[in-house]
């Protein structure tokens, strides 16, 4: 009777599930979940040291100057009303009227008003941050029509012309250079601050008085021109009283923002500055040329101008974080197809310390950052992890073929960051496009892997 034995050398010890490719998955998946810790640290340093920048720049911007609010010239005339009280005589039951007078007032906008400003910008430092401020002279020219007070049935003797006034409401009284006058009618006028207390915005006024307004009104159509100097920071913000509002800015600034109610008519752009203009007539407002009782605040329907860096450095750090999960979970794929490929054996522990050098890459690019440009410290950063990286593969990969290739994809990996971080319109197009290629990319080379065997390599 013969008996069949299977050779010792042909039996294959079962395959542990630890030793499975699907076990590597899920370890180095854990892993790159792992390293999010301290990469949300990283983010969370780049968020401080964004946040004391902001700190700094609202610090020199208030020693300097803050934003320019300008509404006005606004001719003011106070006017007198009555009011009736009935009094009941007790005993005679006689009926009289007691008349009290208060005082109201008006408000009348320009007929036309010719706004040309010129916008100096420079940029101020402390330590590592910076800020933009500026030096901007405002000249206004226009005209006044004779006030009309027919709306409100109000007779002339109610009219108190000997207090009227030219009002301009602003902020940043701090940052106003000089004096600020006005010529109206051939005369010369200096404005004074006042407070106004029945005025339901928040900002400072400057008010001259009229003594002859009667006088200088009586001729119909006046005239008139003055000039503010400010130091400021941030934005400029004027409302276009005038019926006719035509405005002219003019800076060194090569990357303004134009927001507000009403965007320019016309601008030009070049690395040099800008130039802008604006028309606006009182039919494209929601707001009237007079105002009786109380003068709305009309800082919506400004046209605003921002004198801000873009994308300064930290957005663009913070920006680049964003993609840190990006960076490792496709390093780590990188890693896993050449293990699984060349049955060569890279433990978690390897794993690791490569996931670290790659979040290194975030602080070193915030530290140079801070004392050169992005740009600069980028390239550097990049440079030095992927030739830490490099350098570590071949200690582990054990030859030079599947390191440079490491090196060749990393590098083309921040390239292609670097690139995103770039654009603004197309960073959405251009990222899904590339991401859709780096998957297709990975499906390819891993098409022929056998998942099921542990040392299989593709044929």
């Amino acid at each position: 009777m013969e008996i069949n034995q299977t050779p010792t050398e042909n039996y294959q010890k079962p395959q542990s599930f630890f030793q499975s490719n699907t076990a590597k998955i899920i370890m180095v998946g854990l892993l790159t979940l792992i390293l999010l810790i301290p990469l949300q640290f990283v983010k969370s340093l780049i968020f401080e040291r964004s946040e004391r920048q902001k700190e700094v720049v609202h610090e020199i911007n208030q020693k300097w100057g803050g934003s320019v609010y300008f509404y006005g010239p606004i001719l003011k005339v106070p006017y007198t009303l009555y009011e009736e009280t009935k009094l009941v005589d007790g005993k005679t039951k006689q009926v009289t009227y007691q008349r009290t007078p208060y005082t109201e007032y008006a408000y009348f906008f320009p007929e036309d008003l010719k706004a040309n400003t010129n916008v100096t910008t420079e940029e101020k430092h402390r330590s590592n941050y910076e800020s933009v401020v500026f030096k901007t002279k405002m000249d206004f020219k226009g005209g006044y029509a004779m006030p009309d007070f027919s709306s409100q049935k109000i007779p002339d003797e109610n009219i108190q012309w000997d207090k009227a006034s030219i009002l301009i409401k602003t902020n940043n009284i701090k940052g106003i250079k000089g004096i600020v006058s006005m010529s109206l009618g051939g005369q010369q006028y200096t404005f004074e601050p006042v407070a106004e207390p029945d005025t339901r915005d928040t900002v400072a006024a400057l008010e001259t008085r009229l003594p002859n307004a009667k006088g200088i009104f009586a001729a119909g159509k006046v005239l008139f021109n003055m000039a503010i100097t400010y130091n400021g920071s941030e934005m400029i913000k004027v409302v276009p009283v005038g019926k006719q509002t035509e405005a002219k800015m003019t800076s060194n600034w090569h990357s303004p923002s134009f927001n507000g109610n009403f965007l320019p008519e016309k601008k030009e752009i070049t690395a040099e500055g800008f130039t802008a203009d604006w028309k606006v007539s009182y039919l494209n407002r929601p707001f009237t040329q007079q105002y009786f009782g109380n003068l709305p605040n009309l800082s919506a329907y400004s046209f605003d101008v921002n004198f801000i860096i873009p994308v300064d450095e930290y957005q663009q750090t913070e920006r680049a974080s964003k993609y840190g999960f990006l960076v490792i979970g496709l390093t780590f794929l990188v890693f896993f197809l050449i293990q699984t490929m060349s049955k060569i054996s890279i433990h978690i522990f390897q794993y690791t310390m490569i996931g670290l050098a790659l979040i290194m890459f975030y602080t070193l690019l915030i530290s140079i950052t801070e004392h050169s440009s992005f740009n600069f410290g980028y390239i550097i950063a990049g440079i030095a992890v992927v030739v830490m990286v490099t350098l570590y593969s071949v200690s582990i990969l054990k030859n030079i073929k599947f390191p440079l290739f490491i090196a060749a994809s990393l590098s083309a990996l921040y390239s292609f960051i670097f690139v995103i971080i770039q654009m603004e319109d197309y960073a959405l197009l251009v990222g899904s496009i590339g991401l859709f290629f780096i998957l297709g990319a990975v499906m390819y080379i891993s098409r022929k892997i056998d998942w099921n065997n542990t040392t299989a390599v593709a044929k």
